[in-house]
């Protein structure tokens, strides 16, 4: 069965239980013994839990989508009273909570059985996943020398390496997309609000933050976006309600649609060209299924927005730091030096700056809901300017901030396309349809206008048949 989780998606061994040709409990052994098998060379789930997911069972399962399919969240944010938190950083290991947050609880309906949780960087603010909390950074299965990406980088390696179908994650300025891309796995950023913060956080980054999915095939995000949409109650931020739902839209076509496509930057500048030539053979295969694809560059501030983006995710990385040292001295044996350069960019911030950046991601949301109203449908991109980069090139240990965030080599640099959609609230993907000269994957972008997930999701769907990637497994998955 270790063999069937790698194989399968997550939709084929819920029915493989429904039809009774597999128990839940044989699932979940098999995740467990693909854990001892393949943890060790990855460092991609911590936490575990395994007597809670046995009690699960035993108790018996909710009726859902995903019944007695094995489950990993994220560690960070989705708080949950059975699943204590490292939340990435030594500052605030082994927290535990109270009460369940309202995403734990719709996943947990579905079925499946949770038993851990997957690698985070420190804040989640990385696009690699080398905490030092966790005792090394997190590999990719493709190739262990290269970052599964961040940061939600455990829960991408945890996929790929087939330990699980489908994982939680969450995306803040890539953070779904980026380990999509660099495992070969399809990642899915809805519309903002389109998930629950609640009832621990009001909004992340801004609103800028979002819960999402690791997996395989386009049906599993599908039904598990639609089994977890919906804002919890008070919630500051509404997404426009979706018509028949993710999972009804994947079942038709989207009909002919205008695709912008960029092969550079979003401001203009080359990209790796084994990239740029996996965003063109894109291109190339959406007009072949009727779509009319022309070049297209935004006219929006980019540079301005990534600025903002820097400057309130300090702030809100500073809240959380200053909230949990209670008084205690920043050191380097509690905070990495990311975070502690993040405190330290905050506090020569104007008390103002914030709301002055808030608003600039408005007006930068504007430009973007502008360019898709009176031009393409699809925005067409790489996910990530070049392939998977290697370990130790993102490390945490700098605490030059800003330079870290946005510097020639920084992690806008390498993931220009991710955060843009992230400020702007709109949908967005990455399908694993590239590969590099030395077998590495490269995953490509779209991206839709604001609440048109459904749209998006069924463009997703129809690539993914046209040009499957389910056969193409990185080497440790079996």
């Amino acid at each position: 069965m270790i063999g069937d989780l790698g194989a399968r998606d997550a939709t084929a061994l819920a029915a493989m239980v429904a039809a009774g040709e597999v128990t839940p409990t044989e699932l979940l052994d098999a995740a467990l013994a693909a854990v001892e098998a393949r943890n060790g060379a990855l460092n991609a789930v911590v936490l575990m839990q395994e007597g809670v997911a046995r009690r699960a069972i035993a108790d018996g399962l909710p009726v859902g989508p995903f019944r007695g399919v094995p489950f990993l969240i994220k560690d960070l944010g989705v708080e949950a009273v059975d699943f204590p938190s490292h939340n990435g950083s030594r500052l605030l290991a082994n927290t535990r909570y109270a009460q369940d947050s309202s995403i734990f609880r719709r996943m947990r309906a579905t079925g499946v059985v949770t038993f851990g949780r997957t690698t985070s960087p420190e804040g989640g603010i990385g696009a690699a996943t080398e905490s030092a909390v966790y005792g090394g950074p997190t590999r990719n299965p493709w190739n262990t020398g290269h970052t599964s990406g961040g940061s939600s980088g455990g829960a991408g390696a945890a996929v790929a390496a087939g330990i699980v179908a489908l994982a939680h994650g969450s995306d803040g300025g890539g953070s779904v997309r980026i380990p999509a891309s660099s495992c070969g796995l399809f990642g899915f950023k809805p519309t903002r609000a389109r998930l629950p913060d609640g009832p621990y956080a009001g909004e992340g980054w801004a609103g800028m933050a979002i819960d999402g999915f690791l997996t395989r095939s386009v049906r599993d995000t599908a039904l598990m976006l639609d089994a977890c949409e919906g804002a919890d109650l008070g919630a500051p931020y509404w997404a426009p309600p979706l018509g028949r739902g993710h999972a009804a839209a994947i079942s038709r076509p989207p009909g002919r649609l205008r695709v912008g496509i960029c092969d550079t930057t979003l401001t203009g500048e080359p990209i790796h060209p084994e990239v740029a030539e996996a965003v063109r053979a894109a291109g190339k295969l959406l007009e072949s299924l009727g779509h009319q694809v022309e070049p297209a560059l935004p006219r929006a501030d980019v540079a301005s927005m990534m600025r903002a983006w820097t400057d309130i995710v300090a702030v809100g990385t500073a809240l959380s730091i200053r909230s949990a040292l209670k008084g205690r001295p920043l050191t380097a044996d509690l905070v990495e030096g990311v975070g502690r350069g993040a405190c330290a960019h905050a506090e020569t911030l104007h008390p103002t700056r914030y709301l002055q950046a808030v608003g600039e991601i408005h007006d930068f949301g504007r430009q973007m809901a502008g360019f898709f109203d009176a031009g393409p449908d699809i925005l067409l991109s790489a996910t990530l300017a070049e392939p998977p980069a290697k370990v130790g090139r993102f490390s945490h240990a700098t605490e030059d901030y800003v330079a870290y965030r946005t510097g020639p080599q920084g992690i806008f640099a390498y993931s220009p396309f991710c955060a843009v959609f992230n400020a702007s609230g709109q949908p967005a993907a990455s399908l694993p349809l590239g590969w590099s000269s030395d077998g590495l994957p490269v995953g490509i972008h779209l991206a839709a206008a604001f609440g048109q997930d459904e749209t998006l999701i069924s463009l997703c769907a129809e690539v993914e048949r046209a040009a499957p990637w389910a056969g193409k497994r990185a080497p440790m998955a079996g």
